[in-house]
């Protein structure tokens, strides 16, 4: 009988010539188990998603109670559910005014695909600009819009009309104009190794697209909920977009996206043509259900508050000569090394001494630390010790 490995290789589509292979039994807070009972402590947290933990009871409970009553029962938007509206609420009572109306998807690039349409669709022009080294997706218009080439080049043609800026220069920022429907933009690049924004870059984004009538989209998918310190990430720099992109860590470990807009925007959805936007599993009850329970714990908590606390720590643990830099704000951090020879061993190594990092998509010579929330500060110095070692 061939084993679970080989089976996985043949049978389920592979995305990477070399994965890992950790054969999963259980996880439980911020430990994953393989079958033989090996504890690994998780660095990563299904890159940014599971943000209070693995098997976290408070979601597991909210799922399980949503199970007893209804799964999907019709396609997104039909039904009153009060999974979604009970959420939808929660959002908009924790946003700015103009953020006050949610469309529910499956995940991020499903947010962003919904996102650019609404541009679209809001402004009447097809010129969509993003960053250079932006990862937004990788579905065909989220692709479009990736700014780095080696990914995209064997699948063009791609959607037309799709240009750059410089993420944190301030001079490209004249290539948005009057034919911009919108400009997309993460609030931390994550493909490239956690690039923060600097220089006022995103205050003079906002102007330019107030001055052009274009819409400003932020792509949060992987800072919402709490990792950088605050719910969203934007609250950081009181700057607000038109549209907001979020998916990943609001799910706790259930697969859930959405992009949020004003009630005017979001309504041209609805009309000329109806049903511009439709989904069938998109706003599901039950990742809902786990969304709706994350951030009503988050809100209830002062986890978030504790993630400086936490980035001071790990900063202070990883103090090591082959460290040439870490990068990043709160629980999602770079850690920049000399090669791409070393990071591959660094990860590698602690992998097989109980501890899970990860790549990034675009830079070889760093690896992500974005653990859960919940991590406790003794959990972060274990972490921290495997990894000088390795080094």
């Amino acid at each position: 009988m061939s084993s679970a490995k080989d089976i996985f290789k043949l049978h389920q589509a592979q995305t990477f010539p070399f994965p890992s292979c950790l054969e999963i039994e259980s996880a439980k807070g911020s430990y994953i188990y393989d079958v033989n009972g090996k504890a690994y402590l998780d660095f990563v947290a299904g890159v940014s998603a599971n943000t209070i933990g693995h098997s976290n009871p408070i979601i597991t409970n909210a799922v399980k109670e949503q199970l007893e009553k209804y799964t999907h029962v019709m396609v997104y938007g039909e039904y009153v559910q009060s999974p979604q509206y009970k959420l939808a609420q929660l959002l908009s009572d924790n946003l700015p005014k103009r953020l006050s109306t949610t469309y529910f998807v499956n995940s991020g690039t499903e947010a962003i695909e919904g996102a650019m349409k609404l541009a679209k669709r809001a402004t009447g022009r097809s010129e969509i600009i993003s960053c250079k080294d932006s990862y937004h997706g990788s579905t065909q218009g989220a692709l479009s819009i990736m700014g780095n080439e080696d990914h995209k080049a064997k699948y063009r043609p791609l959607l037309p009309h799709c240009n750059q800026i410089i993420f944190n220069d301030k001079n490209s920022i004249d290539r948005i104009t009057k034919k911009t429907a919108a400009v997309v933009i993460e609030l931390i690049q994550g493909g490239t190794g956690f690039i923060t924004i600097t220089n006022d870059f995103l205050k003079k984004v906002r102007e330019r697209c107030n001055g052009t009538g274009t819409l400003l989209i932020f792509d949060e998918i992987q800072t919402c909920y709490g990792r950088l310190g605050t719910l969203f990430g934007f609250e950081k720099y009181d700057i607000i977009p038109d549209i907001l992109c979020i998916a990943k860590g609001m799910g706790g470990g259930m697969p859930i996206g959405a992009f949020i807009s004003s009630w005017e925007l979001m309504n041209l959805l609805t009309l000329k043509p109806k049903l511009g936007h439709i989904t069938t599993f998109g706003g599901h009850p039950v990742n809902c259900s786990a969304s709706l329970a994350c951030l009503e714990h988050l809100l209830s908590s002062n986890m978030m508050n504790e993630a400086d606390k936490k980035e001071k720590l790990f900063r202070e643990h990883l103090n090591h000569p082959k460290i040439k830099e870490i990068r990043g704000t709160g629980l999602i951090l770079a850690v920049e090394l000399d090669s791409e020879e070393l990071t591959k061993k660094v990860v590698e190594k602690s992998l097989e001494n109980g501890l899970i990092l990860f790549y990034f998509l675009f830079t070889k010579t760093s690896f992500r630390i974005t653990p859960p929330l919940t991590i406790s500060e003794e959990e972060i110095i274990e972490g921290c010790e495997i990894i000088k070692k390795q080094l």
